[in-house]
C-alpha cells in the first residue's frame, strides 16, 4: 500500500477562522480541587490503576472541530521534564502497568521520548496515541529506540471528512504515511476512530481503507460533547443512532475476522444490546462494566492536575495536582477519583435508575453523561435502552441549551426529551433492530438511502 507524503496542510472549512480553531484560553495554573480525605478506606488501598493515560502537552499541530480538550496551544505551566520523570517512578509506585502518552500531539513536546524511555524503564508499557501530521521517519525512529509499544493513529472517515473533522487539509494523507512509516520500522500500530453524524456512513469504508497498512487492531468510540465538539453539536450522534451504529458495526465482524483485525470499543459504545458480546468478546463476562474512572485508570494534564480519567472535565474531576501532592495520596484520598468506589444504583438517575441492567451497568461511561447534563448517572447513549424504548414507539432526542465557555475539557449543558417516532423513520428502526451481523445488504442499503436515522 503506498501513501505519498502530503502537502503542506492548509486549513479547510469547518465554520471557524483559523483563530478561533487554534484559541486555547491560558489557564491559571493547576484546577482547584477539594481537600483530600483525612485518610484512604481499605478499597482505596486496595484499588490500583492497571492503565494511564497522560497528555504530556496539550500544543497541537491539528484543529480538530471535535477535540475534547480544545488543543493548539501549550499549557503555561505544564511539568518540566524532571517532574515528568517523577511523576513516572511515582505512577510505576502506584501500581501502573500500561500508559499511554497523547497531547495535543506527544511529540511536539521535545522530551517526549525521554519521558517514554522512562516509563519503559521503570517496568511499564508505553504506548503513544497521534494524529501523525508530522509523524517523520526521525520520530518513528526515536520511538522505536526508546523502547515505545505501539502507536496509535486517529483516522475519522475518508479524506473529505477527515481533513474537515481534523481541521487540516493534507491530514488523512499525513495519517496513512503514518501508518507506512510505523510499518517500515517495524513498530506496531493500529488506528482510532471518532464516529459521529459526519462519518457514521463511511464506517464500512473506512475499515477496507485502513486495513492494508498491517494494523492490530481498531479502536472506535463516537464523539463526546465535551470541548470543541460541544461547540458543534450538529455533529453529535442522536442516542437513537445507535440503532444504526451497532448494527453496523456488528456487520463487520466477518470481515474484521478475515483481516485478523481486533475491534477495540471505546467504553462509552455499546451496553448490552444484542451486539455487545461479540464486541466485548474478550471481556471475562462478555459484556461492558461499569466506568473505570479512579477503579482501573488514571487520567494527568500536562500541568500534572489527576483525573480518575483523561476525558473527564477538569472542573469537576480534578482530585488534586502532583506538584501538591503525592500521587498515591490523590488516588486514595481525593473525592473526585474515589466517586466510583462504592458506587451503587442509588447514584443513579432517570431511566438508568430502573434498568434491568442497572446493577452492572451502573449508566456506563461517566465522561458521556457528565457532559450533557452537568451530573453522573444517566447515559441516553446505550443501544438497550433505545431498542426498549422503540419497542414503545419512543425515542430520545438531546438539544443543547447552553453552550461551552471555551476551556480545555468544558461542556455545555443538553436537554434530554422524549418523543414518538416519525412514522417513517420508525419503519426503518424497527428493520434495523431485527438486524443480525449477516444482514449487511439492508444496512447498506439504509446507509446509501439517508446516512443517519432522523
Amino acid at each position: 500500500m503506498v501513501a505519498t507524503d502530503p502537502p503542506a496542510a492548509t486549513s479547510v472549512s469547518d465554520g471557524m477562522t483559523p483563530n478561533e480553531r487554534r484559541k486555547l484560553p491560558l489557564l491559571g495554573g493547576a484546577s482547584p480541587a477539594a481537600p483530600l480525605a483525612a485518610e484512604a478506606r481499605a478499597c482505596d488501598r486496595d484499588t490500583r490503576p492497571a492503565y494511564a493515560v497522560w497528555e504530556i502537552t496539550l500544543r497541537c499541530d491539528l484543529g480538530c472541530i471535535h477535540c475534547g480538550s480544545r488543543a493548539g496551544k501549550a499549557r503555561p505551566d505544564e511539568l518540566s521534564t524532571e517532574e515528568c520523570l517523577d511523576m513516572v517512578a511515582q505512577m510505576a509506585d502506584l501500581g501502573v502497568q500500561e500508559v499511554s502518552l497523547i497531547g495535543g500531539e506527544a511529540y511536539l513536546r521535545d522530551d517526549w521520548d525521554v519521558i517514554a524511555k522512562s516509563v519503559v524503564d521503570q517496568g511499564m508499557l508505553c504506548g503513544i496515541v497521534t494524529g501523525g501530521r508530522n509523524l517523520t521517519d526521525e520520530r518513528v525512529k526515536r520511538a522505536r529506540d526508546a523502547g515505545v509499544d505501539g502507536m496509535s493513529v486517529s483516522i475519522d472517515g475518508l479524506e473529505k471528512t477527515h481533513d474537515a473533522l481534523r481541521g487540516a487539509k493534507g491530514s488523512h494523507a499525513a495519517a496513512l504515511r503514518a501508518l507506512e512509516r510505523l510499518a517500515e520500522h517495524g513498530l506496531s500500530h493500529s488506528v482510532n476512530s471518532q464516529i459521529n453524524r459526519r462519518n457514521l456512513h463511511q464506517v464500512p469504508e473506512l475499515l477496507e481503507l485502513i486495513a492494508p497498512y498491517g494494523i492490530h487492531a481498531w479502536q472506535v468510540q463516537f464523539t463526546v460533547a465535551m470541548g470543541r465538539a460541544a461547540d458543534h453539536a450538529h455533529l453529535l450522534l442522536q442516542p437513537y443512532d445507535m440503532l444504526l451504529l451497532m448494527p453496523v458495526l456488528g456487520s463487520l465482524r466477518s470481515r474484521l475476522d478475515e483481516l485478523g483485525i481486533r475491534i477495540w470499543p471505546g467504553n462509552n459504545l455499546g451496553y448490552y444490546g444484542p451486539f455487545e458480546g461479540w464486541l466485548r468478546s474478550d471481556m471475562p463476562d462478555g459484556h461492558n462494566e461499569s466506568c473505570s474512572a479512579g477503579r482501573h485508570t488514571l487520567g494527568i494534564e500536562a500541568n500534572g492536575d489527576i483525573k480518575g480519567c483523561p476525558s473527564l472535565p477538569t472542573a469537576d474531576y480534578v482530585g488534586g495536582n502532583i506538584r501538591e501532592h503525592r500521587l498515591k495520596d490523590v488516588w486514595e484520598r481525593a473525592e473526585a477519583l474515589r466517586f466510583n468506589r462504592g458506587r451503587t444504583v442509588d447514584d443513579l438517575w432517570g431511566y438508568c435508575r430502573s434498568c434491568y441492567y442497572a446493577e452492572s451497568c451502573l449508566s456506563g461511561c461517566t465522561w458521556t453523561s457528565h457532559v450533557l447534563f452537568g451530573r453522573r448517572g444517566n447515559n441516553p447513549y446505550c443501544h438497550h435502552r433505545a431498542l426498549e424504548l422503540l419497542a414503545q414507539g419512543k425515542r430520545e432526542r438531546l438539544e443543547r441549551t447552553t453552550e461551552a465557555a471555551g476551556a480545555p475539557f468544558d461542556h455545555g449543558h443538553f436537554e434530554l426529551t422524549t418523543e414518538s417516532w416519525p412514522e417513517a423513520s420508525r419503519l426503518w428502526a424497527e428493520s434495523l433492530a431485527r438486524c443480525t451481523p449477516r444482514d449487511t445488504s439492508l444496512l447498506r442499503r439504509f446507509i446509501e438511502e439517508n446516512g443517519c436515522i432522523d
